[in-house]
C-alpha cells in the first residue's frame, strides 16, 4: 500500500464574504492511496484560520501519514487526534478504495439517483444590492431555505433585507436561517437575538465567538431564537470534553462539519451526545471541493435528516472537479448522466 498527498487551490468564480474577510481562494489537500491496482481518494478539508488543524506542520503530519499508511485506518486515526481534516481524508480514501466505485463510497437511493437531499441555499456576505440579488436568485431556483451570512454589514441594513423576504414569503414557504459567526458581542446579542425573532427565523448559527461557554449558556437558555453551535465545536476532541460542551451550554441545535470534526466518526460522536442531550443537529460542507463534498452527500443520506442540510457549496469554484453532484430546486442530486474528471 502506498500514499501520496497533492496540494489543490479553489478558486471562487466570485469574492465570498464572511464576518472573518472575504474568500477568493480556499486550499486543500487531496490524499491518494494505492494498492493492487486500485486507487483510494480522499480530501483534507483545512480551512485557514478557522480548522484546529491549522498548524504550521500540517503538511509535515500529511507527509508522516502517507509515509505510514501501512499502519492502517484505525492506528492513524489515533495518532491524528489533533488533526480532524487529515482524519477526514484518511477515512475518505479507505473507504474509497474498498468500494467498486472510488466516488460511490455509501451506496443508496441517492448515489443510483433515486432520490435527492433538501438543503439550503448560501447568501454569501456582500452589499446590499449584492445579497438582495443572491436572495432572488435563490428563491427563483427553488430553494425552500435559505442561510443569510450576517454581521459584516450593518445590522439595520441585514434585518431590513430579510424583512423584504418575508413581506413575500412567510416562514411555510421559505425557512430562513441566518450565520453570525460570532460576529455579536455578549452584551448585546440577547437584544439583536430578539430583534431577528419577530422574522420568524428558524435559527442563528454562532451568534458570538466561540469559547465564552459561559455567556452562550446564558443566551441559549434566554433566547427567543433557537441557537446552533458551530465553531463552537472546533478542536474538542475527546468525548468527555464534548459531552461536557453540551451540557453546559445545551444549545438548541449544533451543526457538524466532517472536516472540523474528525470526519464520519468524529461527526457521529457529536450526533450520539446531541440525540442523548436532545438537541437537534444538521451536516454542512466546509468548502470542500466536489471529493470532499460528495463523501460528505452521501454519508449524509445515510442519516436520513429530514432537515434541510447545508451542502450546495459545490458550485462556488471555476475549477472544481467534475462530478455527478448537481444542485436542482433547491435540492442536491447524483446524477449518474454526469461523469467525474479527477486529475491533479
Amino acid at each position: 500500500m502506498k500514499a501520496t498527498y497533492h496540494k489543490y487551490i479553489l478558486e471562487f468564480k466570485q469574492p465570498s464574504g464572511t464576518s472573518r474577510g472575504v474568500l477568493k481562494t480556499k486550499e486543500t489537500w487531496l490524499i491518494v492511496i494505492s494498492q493492487n491496482g486500485k486507487k483510494g481518494i480522499g480530501e483534507c478539508g483545512i480551512l485557514r484560520g478557522l480548522s484546529a488543524d491549522d498548524k504550521p506542520d500540517y503538511e509535515d503530519r500529511l507527509r508522516w501519514t502517507c509515509d505510514n499508511i501501512e499502519l492502517g485506518l484505525e492506528a492513524l486515526l489515533e495518532k491524528l487526534i489533533e488533526f480532524p481534516s487529515i482524519q477526514f481524508g484518511l477515512e475518505m480514501a479507505f473507504k474509497s478504495l474498498e468500494s467498486n466505485n472510488a466516488f460511490e463510497l455509501f451506496p443508496s437511493k441517492f448515489t443510483k439517483g433515486n432520490d435527492s437531499i433538501a438543503i439550503n441555499g448560501l447568501i454569501w456576505m456582500g452589499s446590499e444590492a449584492f445579497m438582495k440579488q443572491q436572495i432572488k436568485d435563490k428563491i427563483e431556483s427553488g430553494f425552500k431555505c435559505i442561510k443569510m451570512k450576517i454581521g459584516a454589514i450593518d445590522f439595520n441594513t441585514e434585518i431590513t433585507l430579510l424583512k423584504s423576504i418575508r413581506k413575500t414569503f412567510t416562514s411555510k414557504d421559505i425557512e430562513l436561517r441566518v450565520d453570525a459567526n460570532g460576529a455579536f458581542k455578549p452584551f448585546d446579542a440577547l437584544e439583536k437575538l430578539k430583534t431577528l425573532s419577530d422574522l420568524d427565523l428558524h435559527s442563528i448559527e454562532q451568534p458570538i465567538k466561540a469559547g465564552q461557554e459561559q455567556e452562550m449558556a446564558r443566551l441559549c437558555e434566554a433566547t427567543p431564537l433557537p441557537i446552533a453551535l458551530d465553531e463552537e465545536l472546533i478542536g474538542v476532541f475527546s468525548v468527555t470534553d464534548k459531552e461536557k460542551l453540551l451540557q453546559t451550554i445545551n444549545p438548541q441545535y449544533i451543526i457538524l462539519k466532517p472536516s472540523f470534526v474528525g470526519g464520519f466518526a468524529g461527526s457521529q460522536h457529536w450526533i450520539d451526545i446531541a440525540n442523548s442531550n436532545k438537541t437537534g443537529w444538521w451536516i454542512t460542507s466546509a468548502l470542500e471541493s466536489n471529493v470532499g463534498l460528495n463523501a460528505i452527500s452521501q454519508w449524509t443520506y445515510t442519516l436520513q435528516n429530514t432537515m434541510y442540510q447545508g451542502l450546495g457549496t459545490g458550485g462556488l469554484f471555476t475549477n472544481n472537479f467534475e462530478s455527478p453532484l448537481q444542485v436542482k430546486n433547491g435540492k442536491l442530486h447524483y446524477n449518474n448522466e454526469l461523469n467525474w474528471n479527477f486529475n491533479l
